[in-house]
């Protein structure tokens, strides 16, 4: 039996009467909405829900599924103590997840859980649930810092599990939208954020679950959504089905963004497999892009290739032109894997006897030694981007007027301690923020004494 039913909710304490006491009217759309989604599942009358959360534990890499027989929760955190919740996990329904994941050799499993309380993401909308239907078993998972293409392909997972169990399940995706879009907010605005509620509740309202994969992670990150990821798992569980969509509510009085979404699937739909298209337009515009590389690129790729292929680091081509082979500069190799970083290490002076030797140097630290990531796996090179940042020499300047984002990257030094930023990245839109960065990855503090080096780039895409 496939997922009966799915619903995108927001979870904002605040609206448990308990806890904003008498605050919560302001957002009282959202709450009839809620009261409104709780009564559907009641209706349906599950075996099971699934609750996938933002706040509950969360891996780079890793998808955590929550163990045991149960769990308890409260809203301590926010003065309520006397809400409380206790729940019986699936343990078959997570069992068979757990072996699906294992057999794909995909990272989802119950490892790592150190809290086994419920986190405020699941209990915000188990509270509405509860008050009108409490005969039901709870999944609880969290999600990752991997691509959305991931997040797609373990709700199809979840599906699969699903149908194995013959369970009649509910997914619920908890998460906020934006946290920028007023100015009195808590977070204050940004641009990126009314751009974001208002794609997400349109990709939402027409089930457009391919759109949702075309977010850049850039974009969410500058609109501070909460719950994207979670919707993407959501739309990866209905994959391959037509849905009926409807759009209950949308609020962003708080200077946050709430919004109420129902999903009922239909009949399979073979031009619903979102990820499969996805996976073949990027496949193609890859292609492309290595038809038209440089041999910057080229000899980047090849590096990257030959490492993770057979842990052999490549001569230099006969192939890589003169300039590459008799000249030196600092370099610094990126790799992007669906848009999101999978690794960037750099040197800005040079430290091998030309370009060629710095970037297939480079080119295998970013892929197997870059310490924020785990190397790439085989099964991940056909969906790499890679570029190639070629250094000028760096000149001390006198101050950040004599900076430009878009033109010179920076180098921020205070004594032994140093840290650099790359011209022209994506949400670095003034010379403070440019300084800021480098500074705090120089573990440089916010009062010690600067100076300051720029430099220009030559990017081979």
């Amino acid at each position: 039996m496939p997922i009966v039913a799915a619903y995108m909710v927001p979870h904002p304490p605040m609206i448990i009467p308990q806890v904003g006491r008498g605050s919560e009217k302001q957002v009282q759309k959202t709450i009839d909405a809620y009261r409104a989604v709780a009564a559907e599942i009641a209706a349906l009358r599950p075996e099971t829900i699934i609750v996938t959360s933002p706040h509950a534990v969360l891996y780079a890499d890793y998808f955590h599924i929550s163990p045991g027989d149960r769990a308890d929760g409260n809203f301590g955190r926010f003065s309520a103590p006397e809400v409380q919740f206790r729940k019986e996990y699936d343990k078959e329904l997570v069992r068979v997840l757990c072996s699906l994941a294992k057999e794909k050799d995909f990272p989802a499993g119950t490892l790592g859980e150190r809290d086994r309380h419920l986190d405020h993401g699941t209990m915000v909308p188990l509270y509405f649930v509860d008050r009108e239907y409490t005969d039901y078993r709870l999944v609880r998972i969290g999600l990752s810092g991997l691509p959305l293409s991931d997040h797609y392909a373990f709700g199809q997972m979840i599906s699969r599990a699903v149908e194995q169990t013959g369970r009649r399940v509910v997914l619920i995706a908890s998460g906020d939208l934006s946290h920028k879009l007023q100015e009195y907010g808590p977070y204050g605005f940004a641009k990126e954020g009314p751009e974001y509620d208002a794609r997400i509740m349109d990709a939402a309202g027409r089930a457009a679950f391919g759109e949702m994969l075309e977010f850049e992670e850039s974009f969410c990150d500058r609109a501070a959504e909460c719950g994207h990821r979670s919707f993407v798992i959501m739309a990866g569980a209905l994959d391959g089905l037509d849905v009926t969509a409807k759009v209950y509510s949308h609020e962003d009085v708080t200077g946050v963004g709430y919004g109420i979404c129902s999903f009922r699937p239909l009949s399979e739909n073979p031009e619903r497999r979102f990820l499969e298209k996805y996976r073949t337009a990027q496949a193609e515009r890859l292609q492309k892009r290595r038809e038209n590389e440089d041999p910057y690129v080229r000899l980047a790729r090849e590096t990257v290739e030959s490492w993770v292929l057979e842990r052999k680091t490549p001569d230099v081509p006969e192939w890589a032109p003169a300039e590459m082979k008799q000249n030196r500069a600092g370099v610094f190799v990126s790799i992007h894997e669906d848009g999101r970083l999978r690794g960037c290490i750099g040197t800005f002076l040079p430290t091998r006897e030309s370009i060629a030797r710095e970037i297939i140097s480079n080119a295998v630290s970013a892929s197997a030694r870059d310490p924020r990531f785990d190397p790439i796996r085989p099964d991940e090179l056909d969906r790499l981007e890679i570029n190639v940042d070629v250094l000028s020499a760096p000149e001390r300047i006198s101050g950040p007027e004599e900076l430009n984002v878009k033109k010179y990257g920076v180098i921020v030094s205070s004594g032994s301690r140093r840290g650099l930023l790359l011209p022209d990245l994506d949400g670095v839109d003034t010379v403070d923020e440019q300084i800021d960065i480098a500074r705090r990855k120089g573990g440089i503090r916010e009062n010690d004494r600067i100076t300051l080096e720029r430099f220009e780039v030559v990017r081979h895409v």
